[in-house]
């Protein structure tokens, strides 16, 4: 299967876990969502391992920590956006910079794209940008962008470091991310006092949203192993797509004409990368 067909479904997998993911904070409290939903990816990579087997070596797992670290500052400071800025703004800046990074790393160490597949990747980053945007007419301070700007470094450093682990080390540096970003945001939420206790009916939602995310993260891996992380990287990053798409059919969430066209786009990025 190829790399940008892997990225295409990882992205679709993506946003359907994010989709379970904001259901679930809808019962229960971020923290207890992400602590279960990560420890049920754990459990499923673990599940995996036999399966997709892999040398377990330190620099490997090294790889897999040091992403898991990325991403966990990365959740932690999206949300602190969140919380203090406006989503309208806060979101397209992160989808954004967490897509441009992997590209700009790729590129800066030998990616060489095709001419309609780097039209593909700027059609991306536009399609993030306006799939990302509501309709709310709001801006937000210098505080929420620059910590907006940080997290999506954070979830691109999350792409790049997972990339540079060995392509024999399987799952395991995706086991060595997850099992420290439980424990770093165990560790957050007890230090807060924050309940790891699940709402009433959502224990079933925050296993699916991690398991998918899980799912995820492996067809990342065997994308980036078999194509170039600078296509890679953006075709996944096209997860809100499908987030949105979901919330309209599942929820009735009615989708703007921005949204729609940047939908539009999205499908266009996919085939002028494929094409290439």
């Amino acid at each position: 299967m190829s790399a940008v067909v892997l990225a295409t479904v990882c992205a679709v997998v993506y946003g359907t876990a994010d989709f379970f993911g904001g259901l679930a904070t809808r019962r229960s409290r971020v923290l207890a969502v992400v602590v279960l939903a990560q420890t049920a990816g754990l459990a499923l990579v673990t599940a995996l391992l036999p399966f997709l087997p892999g040398a377990l070596t330190i620099r490997g797992l090294a790889w897999g920590v040091a992403a898991g670290l990325s991403g966990t500052v990365g959740l932690v400071l999206f949300y602190r956006a969140l919380a203090t800025g406006v989503m309208s703004v806060v979101a397209p800046i992160t989808a954004t910079t967490s897509a441009a990074l992997p590209v700009l790393f790729g590129l800066a160490t030998g990616d060489r794209p095709e001419p309609m597949a780097l039209g593909g990747v700027a059609l991306a980053l536009a399609a993030i940008l306006l799939i990302s945007r509501d309709s709310s007419p709001a801006a937000a301070g210098r505080g929420p962008v620059l910590a907006a700007l940080a997290a999506g470094a954070g979830f691109g450093g999350f792409f790049v470091l997972l990339s540079q682990a060995p392509d024999d080390s399987g799952m395991w540096p995706l086991f060595g991310a997850r099992l420290v970003s439980i424990t770093v945001i165990a560790l957050l939420a007890l230090g807060t006092r924050r309940t790891l206790r699940p709402g009433p009916g959502a224990l079933h939602i925050i296993v699916a949203a991690g398991s998918l995310d899980m799912v995820a993260n492996v067809l990342f891996m065997l994308a980036q192993q078999r194509g170039m992380l600078s296509l890679v990287a953006v075709v996944v990053s096209l997860y809100p797509a499908s987030t949105l798409l979901l919330a309209r059919q599942v929820l009735g969430e009615r989708l703007n004409a921005v949204q729609l066209v940047g939908i539009g786009c999205t499908l266009a990025a996919v085939a002028l990368i494929a094409a290439s």
